[in-house]
C-alpha cells in the first residue's frame, strides 16, 4: 500500500503549485539579498566631527594632559589622516597614554561628561533618519570605524546600532594599558576586520551598503555593492564622482 502524505489548505497549494517550488532557492536569495548588511562609517558620517579628536580636545580642556603639547600634537595627527598619510600605529602610541592607569570608574565618568559635553552636540538627525531606514527594512546594521573601541562603544549604542568594529585595546587587570589587541579598523584594516566578521557571523557582502565621508576608507567602499560618499571630502567626492557613486548629506 502506498501512503500518500495528506496536506490541506496552503499545503495542498503550494504542492500543487510546481513553479512555485521550482523557483524558491531564487526567491531565498533574493530575500537574503533584501536583508542586507549596512555599514556605516562613525565619525564626519553618522556624527558631524571626529569623536577620537574631540576626546583630545576634552581632555585638554579639562586639563588632564600637557595641553600645549598634547593639542598639537592631536592637531598634527588629525591633519594627517585627512591627508590620508596617519602613520596609525605613532598615533595610537600618542592617543591611548591618557587612558594608562586611570579605574574603570573613572573613565566611565569622563566619557559620560564626554558625550554629555562633546558628542552630543555633533548629532545629526539625518543619520538617526538613515539608520532607521534601514532597521526597518530589516538590514543588520554595522559600524566600522578607526576610533578605539572605548571612545565610540557608547556613542554608537546612544544612535541605536548593537554591532561594532573598532580599534580593541588591550586590558590587563581592569586597566588599559596603552596597546591594542588585533588590526586597527584603519583604511584596509577595515577590509580585513570585516572580513573576520562576516566568517564569524555567517554574513555575506551581497546588496551592502557602506557609508563613509573618507578617502582612508575607500578599499571598504571598493568591497560593497553599494559604495555611498557622506558629505566627502574632496579627495572622496572625486572617487564617487569618477565611480558614479551616490553622494549625500546628512548635513544639509
Amino acid at each position: 500500500m502506498t501512503i500518500v502524505p495528506q496536506y490541506c489548505g496552503i499545503g495542498n497549494f503550494l504542492l500543487s503549485q510546481r513553479w512555485l517550488i521550482a523557483i524558491l532557492p531564487a526567491l531565498l536569495i533574493i530575500l537574503v539579498y533584501l536583508m542586507a548588511l549596512a555599514i556605516f562609517d562613525l565619525d564626519n558620517t553618522l556624527i558631524a566631527g571626529d569623536s577620537d579628536h574631540s576626546w583630545g580636545e576634552f581632555l585638554v580642556v579639562h586639563n588632564l594632559v600637557d595641553q600645549g603639547h598634547y593639542k598639537t600634537m592631536n592637531d598634527k595627527f588629525y591633519a594627517d589622516y585627512e591627508n590620508g598619510c596617519l602613520d596609525i600605529f605613532k598615533y595610537l602610541e600618542f592617543s591611548l597614554r591618557a587612558l594608562v592607569g586611570l579605574s574603570q570608574n573613572k573613565l566611565d565618568k569622563l566619557h559620560r561628561q564626554f558625550m554629555a559635553e562633546m558628542v552630543e552636540p555633533l548629532k545629526l538627525p539625518k543619520a538617526e533618519l538613515l539608520i532607521e531606514q534601514h532597521r526597518l527594512a530589516e538590514d543588520r546594521l554595522l559600524v566600522i570605524t578607526a576610533t578605539n573601541h572605548f571612545i565610540v562603544e557608547p556613542i554608537v549604542k546612544s544612535l541605536g546600532i548593537d554591532e561594532l568594529l573598532a580599534t580593541n585595546l588591550e586590558i590587563i587587570d581592569g586597566f588599559f594599558t596603552g596597546k591594542i589587541v588585533g588590526t586597527p579598523t584603519y583604511q584596509g584594516g577595515k577590509v580585513e576586520r570585516l572580513n573576520d566578521w562576516l566568517k564569524e557571523n555567517n554574513e555575506v557582502l551581497d546588496g551592502s551598503y557602506f557609508y563613509s565621508d573618507s578617502i582612508n576608507d575607500l578599499p571598504l567602499l571598493l568591497e560593497v555593492d553599494c559604495p555611498i560618499a557622506v558629505d566627502p571630502d574632496d579627495r572622496l567626492r572625486e572617487e564617487a564622482l569618477r565611480r558614479h557613486w551616490k553622494i549625500i548629506s546628512l548635513r544639509d
